[in-house]
């Protein structure tokens, strides 16, 4: 009998405070990777002091490839190298924290996330079609019916936005904690809980 091979598991946590609720869900993610056996690569961005501006350099030099990624050359690696992609973070504003949408301005380059167009009217082409599983873990002050009465930017930029650039039939999965600033010791353990099924879920 064959085995699927373990997953090769980017993990990209994004939270000033490592041992706030939002590291707990990074722990649980990082165990139920582990759990499967996974090859897991973290990035810290608040931990690496991570630069999110996209300074003018970087935007003259955006399609020169492939030396547009040097500044970056370790998170395109590892990015390239993954079949999974996690993010972990903290909802501010409806959104990604400015370090976490930084992170996608500087390393999600062309050639790399995605493909210039070929030609007059068209349209960019995937490029991280090794990516084969994408999860999105956050939690939220605002209650769920206001998330998304705004349109639930962050999930959609990383769900949609990014899985329109990964492998095709990409299993997805998601998972918030909304009304953080009111949340209970047992609501926070049941959104563990709920963390964890979706990881099982993911690497199935």
């Amino acid at each position: 009998m064959t085995h699927a091979p373990a997953a090769k598991a980017l993990v990209v946590f994004c939270h000033p405070k490592p041992d706030s609720f939002t590291g707990a869900v990074r722990d649980v993610v990082l165990e139920r990777l582990a759990a499967r056996g996974a090859a897991v690569r973290l990035i810290d961005l608040y931990a690496r002091g991570f630069d999110p501006a996209l300074r003018l350099a970087d935007w003259e030099g955006y399609l020169d490839t492939p030396a547009n990624r040097e500044p970056v050359a370790g998170d395109v690696q590892a990015l390239q190298w993954a079949d999974t992609l996690i993010f972990v973070y903290p909802t501010w504003w409806y959104a990604l924290p400015a370090v976490l949408k930084g992170w996608l301005d500087r390393v999600f380059l062309p050639d790399v996330a995605f493909l210039m167009p070929a030609g007059e009217n068209q349209t960019i082409r995937p490029g991280l079609t090794n990516i084969r599983r994408l999860g999105v873990f956050t939690t939220c002050g605002a209650s769920w019916w206001l998330t998304a009465f705004v349109g639930s930017p962050g999930k959609r930029i990383l769900l949609r936005g990014i899985g329109l650039l990964c492998a095709p039939r990409t299993r997805k999965v998601f998972a918030a904690h909304y009304l953080m600033d009111s949340s209970t010791p047992q609501t926070r353990a049941r959104h563990l809980a709920k963390v964890a099924r979706q990881m099982d879920r993911l690497l199935r």
